[in-house]
């Protein structure tokens, strides 16, 4: 995402704690700068974290972003949040006459690197409208969905969806193989049927091959799932099949490690029915 603000024309300073990560973004035309003074000399502050409890922490410590930016200027947060936060980070904003957005996003690294990436923004229409390019130099889908905390809202709710697919798919090439049809067979009739998705385009062959995805942890699976029950009570919504489905990717973070790749939710499938679908177990 920095490298494409970059490329739009944008004078981005940027700080990541992964060394590497850092080091890509340099090469792409980010300026490297301590998060500690650049906040400070910042018209917009964006910030993209793994969560709930990185985000409050950023915002709100004594030398972050809402404690050390000039009053006037915009902090967009592109994470996955939840509401109580959302609302303890905007009080704190508003008494420091600081504009808060939320564009959390969604298309994956792939989505990131093009530019393509779904963007669910929530903020005041003028500020937002302000802003607008800066959305467009990063994202392909831009919608303005309401008020701080819309995006955040929206960005959980579709990505379960996407969640809830990956285990029906594996449930699925399950039900085919136990049958008797060859696991990449199965794969490919799905793909060309009416249970069709993205889902089974993109992570169907790492299952059947066991190579699970690597670019994406099964903690952050099970974060979104956790935020996504928290926000389901919050409003009380009744969602049964997604609960079921927070609970697997909490089981398989449990037994597989915070760092595992979400894909091993599989394996726990495959254990449970003896079945492997690949030759040999990752």
């Amino acid at each position: 995402m920095a490298a494409n603000l970059v490329k739009a024309g944008f004078d981005v300073d940027g700080f990541d704690p992964s060394a590497d990560s850092l080091a890509r973004a340099m090469e792409a035309g980010v300026n490297a700068m301590d998060p500690l003074d650049g906040y400070a000399t910042a018209d917009v502050v964006m910030s993209s974290l793994p969560g709930p409890a990185q985000i409050a922490s950023v915002g709100l410590a004594d030398e972050g972003v809402l404690q050390t930016v000039r009053p006037g200027s915009t902090w967009i947060d592109l994470s996955t949040n939840d509401l109580e936060t959302a609302r303890r980070l905007a009080t704190h904003a508003a008494e420091n006459d600081i504009t808060l957005i939320d564009a959390p996003v969604s298309g994956g690294p792939e989505g990131a690197a093009a530019g393509t990436l779904s963007v669910y923004v929530g903020g005041p229409a003028d500020a937002v409208q302000k802003h607008w390019s800066i959305f467009e130099a990063i994202g392909s889908n831009v919608d303005h969905l309401g008020d701080h905390g819309a995006g955040y809202v929206a960005k959980i709710a579709q990505v379960t969806l996407c969640y809830t697919q990956t285990i029906t798919l594996i449930e699925a090439l399950m039900l085919g193989v136990k049958g008797g049809v060859q696991p990449a067979k199965m794969l490919e009739l799905i793909q060309k049927s009416a249970g069709s998705s993205y889902v089974a385009d993109t992570y169907g062959p790492e299952i059947v091959a066991g190579t699970y995805d690597e670019s994406f942890s099964i903690a952050l699976a099970a974060k979104d799932m956790r935020l996504a029950m928290e926000m389901a009570a919050s409003v009380d919504a009744d969602l049964p099949f997604m609960a079921r489905v927070a609970e697997r990717y909490g089981e398989a973070e449990q037994r597989y490690g915070s760092a595992a790749p979400h894909l091993l939710a599989a394996q726990i499938t495959e254990i449970d029915n003896q079945t492997i679908f690949h030759e040999e177990e990752s």
